[in-house]
Order: structure tokens, then sequence, then C-alpha cells
């Protein structure tokens, strides 16, 4: 439509979505006209669609303002809070989980939460300290930064800002005035005194950048179950699921609940929600015969492929065709959301041939979605397999990252483990043994 109306030569009119029934209608109008300025080859189209995003962003974010948050000191002063979450596996369903195609039309996504080496890879450990700032340091990257003011720690959606993660969360537990139920304090000094002294917060990340476990998602999740516990805040994982969700729209970056879903809820699971602004996820639990120890790392592989995702903003590409309603695009992720489902009843009946097939599907779905997907690297790796493979799929929004790969049976997986092992395609690849997690997140404290 946009682009016969771009050929039309009609003037763009003006219209009023104050009181539109449809909140989304006003995002979709501005991805409209982006495309019409766009196919005239007129300036103006970035300005609308960089505002879509941010009516998107601030329809998301407006949830988490509605129920603001009031952090009182629920923990000792020599107590450490220690939160750690699994990682994610997407076998089928990821893309269904993000907007607006999830709040137009819900999601399902059949995800595994896993931990790698025997421990949960994303960690967060939460304590006072005796004087009153933010700090916050990355045990696997060695660096810290010390926050003394609101200025400082509102810089989460500035590009290349540091810890941006951890201040979105410290925002979203109330150390922000505007997210603050009583509407803050003078200074985030004050506020740090009144609250009995500063907090640290220690991050780890045990797993490549780029992995495709969902990691960023996930340890943003970890970090407000942490902060939730040191603050008496009481959320409950649905209401984790719905922070992250609004914590990544406040970093800019997007995404969907499919990742922190995966992390915080344990086990082998389909998730579905329904459409709205409002995402609430059903979580509907399946068996772990297929992942046990008689498959997980004999039959079902586990393989990092050493090359970092390709740098290329697959997110915003998907989310403007879901804007302007293609029907390709809907088209793709309506199947994906059906493929899901079919995944999961393999699951339910242990059928390990029809698994394999809907995993070939969702593989396929995906790179329909985005070409970028599958790129040479990754190919190469699986040629020299792939007469071994019932199936595989990158474990993120595809290329690179985790490789999670489905034997024809024990002797096909011992081919695949002695070739790759013995032949790496670099020197970062390598086989990582995974187990299903039985507690998702979990909090304890010292």
């Amino acid at each position: 439509t946009a682009r016969q109306f771009a050929a039309s030569n009609l003037p763009l009119a003006d219209l009023d979505f104050t009181n539109h029934d449809e909140p989304l209608a006003a995002v979709h109008d501005r991805m409209f006209r982006s495309a019409v300025l766009r196919y005239r080859g007129q300036p103006g189209s970035d300005r609308h669609e960089a505002a879509a995003f941010e009516l998107l962003r601030d329809l998301i974010v407006h949830e988490a303002q509605l129920a603001p948050a009031r952090p009182q000191l629920k923990a000792q002063e020599d107590q450490i809070i220690w939160a750690r979450s699994p990682v994610r596996f997407d076998l089928a369903g990821g893309w269904s989980d993000t907007p607006p195609y999830c709040l137009e039309f819900g999601g399902a996504v059949l995800n595994a939460a896993a931990d790698l080496n025997g421990q949960p890879p994303v960690q967060v450990f939460a304590k006072l300290c005796e004087h009153p700032e933010l700090v916050v340091r990355s045990i696997d990257l060695g660096v810290e930064e010390r926050l003394r003011t609101y200025e400082e720690l509102d810089t989460y959606a500035k590009p290349g800002s540091a810890f941006a993660l951890a201040k979105a969360a410290l925002a979203l537990a109330g150390f922000l005035p505007r997210f603050h139920a009583d509407g803050g304090f003078d200074s985030l000094e004050k506020q740090l005194r009144d609250f009995g002294g500063g907090i640290e917060l220690s991050l780890l990340a045990a797993a490549p950048k780029g992995s495709g476990l969902g990691t960023s998602s996930i340890l943003a999740a970890t970090l407000l179950a942490a902060l939730s516990d040191l603050c008496g805040l009481n959320w409950d994982r649905n209401i984790l699921f719905t922070r992250t969700l609004v914590l990544e729209q406040m970093l800019t970056t997007g995404g969907g609940w499919q990742d922190q879903a995966g992390g915080l809820f344990p086990g082998i699971k389909l998730i579905e929600t329904r459409a709205g602004l409002t995402q609430q996820p059903i979580v509907n639990w399946l068996p772990d015969q297929l992942f046990n120890h008689e498959f997980a790392n004999q039959c079902v592989l586990l393989y990092y492929t050493g090359v970092t995702r390709l740098a290329k903003n697959i997110l915003s590409e998907i989310v403007r065709g879901i804007f302007l309603n293609s029907p390709t695009h809907l088209g793709i992720i309506s199947d994906i959301v059906a493929n899901a489902r079919s995944a999961s009843v393999a699951i339910q009946q242990c059928n390990y041939d029809q698994l394999c097939a809907a995993i070939r599907n969702s593989w396929r779905l995906n790179q329909r979605l985005d070409s970028g997907t599958n790129p040479p690297e990754v190919r190469a790796i699986l040629d020299r397999v792939k007469d071994y493979l019932a199936a595989t799929k990158l474990l993120g929004a595809g290329g690179g990252g985790y490789l999670l790969m489905f034997a024809k049976d024990i002797e096909a997986a011992t081919h695949i483990r002695r070739t790759l092992t013995s032949y790496p395609p670099n020197p970062r690849a390598r086989f990582v043994n995974f187990s299903l997690s039985p507690s998702g997140l979990q909090i304890t404290r010292s």
C-alpha cells in the first residue's frame, strides 16, 4: 500500500490519533509515512521510522511507570544476594515474541532452560556498600563503574553507555525519580543514605558475546531479581518477565520476551501470550525425556561455532516489516507459531523423529525470514557433518553463536563430535556439555 501510495503522488494527510481506540495505530501510521517517503526518495523517512520505534517503546515503558517501585533495604549489611539463571535454547517460535507482533497477535515459543558445564552461566551478586554510591562490576570483563548522581545513572539509553543493563535495572528498581513511587529524592546520594547505604552489583555472564543464548535479556532479568530481593520489591517471575521486556525497550534495543522467559522458568516449555500491550506468559511445561542424560550430549549436541553473530540490524528490519503489515513477514511468523506448537506436541509424545522434523522446519523458517541467519561460516561447519545430522538450528537470531545439533543416532553423534573436535573450523569452536535446568532463576542469601 505504501509503494502504491508513493507512486500516486498524493499528499500525506495529517491525522490525529490522540483518542484512537487502537494504541498501535499511531505507530503503524509513522512507519507507513516512513515507507512512503523512502519510496519517493524524499527526506524524513528516518525521522518517522525513529518516531515509530519511540512510540512503541513509550507504550511498553508506560506500564512500568504505572507501577513504580519503592526500594527499601531488606538485607543485613553483611549479606550477599546471589541470583543465577540458566541460558535458553530457542527450539521453535522465536520472532513471534517480538513487539509489535506479539502485542497484536500474541506469541508462542518453545524453548529450554539450560545450564552449561553443570553451572547456571548468568549470575549476579548484590550487597550493601558503605559509601552512598552505586558500584557495578563485570567479573567476566574485569571492569567497573561508580555512579553517584541521578544524571550518571540516567545514561542507560545512550549509545555506548557502559553497564547500560545495570543502569536500566537500577532505574526500574526505583533509583531514578520517575520510576520511584514517591517521586524520588533531591539527589541519589540522599536516596542511598535514606536506603541505608550504597549498592554493589557484580555481574557474571559465562557465555561468549553474541552466543545466541539470550544472555543479555537473562542477565537483565537476573539483575532485576537480585534488586527485588535486596530492596523488598516482591517481584515474582511474571513481573520480572514484564519488567525485562520494559527494560529492553528502555535501552532502545527492542527485543522480545522469550529470552527472559527461557531463563526465568525451568525445563522445556511452550510459552504463549495473548494479544495486548501487557504481555503475560502462559507456561506449558513438557516432559524432558528427549533431553535427559540419554539424549543430552549423546544424540543432542551443543556446539559453539566460534562465529560472532553478524553486526547487522536484523531486529529492526523484521520489526519494520511487521509494522507495515508485510504479508510475507506476517505469514512466515504465523508459520513459526504453528511450528512451535507442532514441536511441543513432538516433545509431549517423546517422538525424536517428529521433533527433528520440527527443528528442521524451524531452521528453514528462520532463514526465510532473514537470509543472513545461515552465513557461509556456519554452512561450512554443517556441510562437514550433514550426512550425520537429523536436524540442527542456531539458537539465536542467526549468523553465529551456538548450534544445537540433533544426530541421527549415537554413532552419528560420535562421528560429528570426532570430526569437529579433530578439525575445528576456528580456535574458538568447541562442544559444550549442557543439562536442563530444573529450577530456572534461583535466589539465595549468604
